[in-house]
């Protein structure tokens, strides 16, 4: 197995829906996922995994149940496990998330719109 570069912008032009994480890269049980945010998610929580949210493009928001955490492109935020949160988006926004492989992405919660099938790679 050879490494390989990952295009970033080429990647997002493939994911035409929101919510919906795409593996991108994976690396000591560890996965890179791509996704794709707008309007408000579930609020969850993970009880065992900690979550890295990174902005790429747009505004992104983390919010827990007493404060706020506002992201731009650039900058990131680690959920850590058993924090209570939900991610938003005003309009749409490009996310990496950096998590363990098994990571629920509604964590303690299935939900009909949210919950996304684990693996899903482009």
């Amino acid at each position: 197995m050879s490494a390989q570069k990952i295009n970033l912008a080429e990647k997002f032009s493939h994911i035409h829906e929101h919510w919906r994480p795409k593996v991108v890269g994976e690396l000591n049980g560890q996965e890179v996922k791509l996704v794709k945010f707008k309007g408000e998610f579930v609020w969850h929580h993970h009880d065992k995994e900690d979550e890295l949210f990174l902005c790429i493009k747009g505004r992104m928001s983390a919010e827990f149940k007493d404060y706020r955490v506002d992201l731009h492109a650039g900058e990131f935020v680690i959920v850590p496990r058993t924090v209570e949160h939900r991610t938003l988006a005003d309009e749409e926004t490009e996310v990496l998330i950096f998590e363990p492989a098994e990571t629920k992405n509604t964590g303690n919660v299935t939900h009909d719109t949210f919950t996304a099938p684990n693996g899903v790679t482009l």
